[in-house]
């Protein structure tokens, strides 16, 4: 597993890269990352998670976070078997997650990249958030490679 965190000019951004090679298809995990119902499962960050509307691979919807129960409203784009990209549209959080995946040999390459940043006062808090997503992440990747290989 790799983990790589960067400062964007100087602004407080949380930029965070991790994978994991996962011994699944890339059938298998994105049928656990595609089913966003069970994203709470893997990512203890999110408590719940809400669709609001659905068009094509367009995705709307409302999540709640760990952070101070917050509420946020996501757009999620829907590339299928290749990348599920979450853009924060309102809420404490501003910016992106998104998941890639690859496949390699027979095997999986799952990437999940954030740059985002907090809100309002919320934005003192962003270097302590982002050690807490970064830890999070590594957990959720990590949790969903265990249910790729085992299932």
């Amino acid at each position: 597993m790799k983990t790589n965190i960067f400062k964007k000019n100087h602004v407080c951004m949380a930029i965070i890269d991790t994978s994991v090679d996962i011994n699944a298809s890339v059938d298998k995990v994105w049928d656990i990352i595609s089913d966003l119902d069970n994203e709470p499962k893997f990512w203890r960050g999110t408590k719940e998670t809400k669709i609001i509307s659905r068009d094509g691979n367009i995705v709307t919807r409302e999540i709640i976070i760990a952070f101070r129960d917050s509420k946020c409203m996501q757009k999620i784009t829907i590339q299928p078997k290749e990348k599920i990209y979450a853009e924060f549209t309102e809420g404490i959080i501003k910016g992106s997650k998104t998941l890639n995946l690859k496949p390699n040999d027979g095997r999986s390459v799952l990437e999940a990249n954030w740059d985002i940043k907090m809100s309002g006062l919320a934005g003192m808090f962003t270097g302590m958030i982002k050690k807490h997503i970064r830890s999070g992440t590594e957990q959720a990747i990590e949790s969903i490679k265990q249910k790729a290989e085992n299932s």
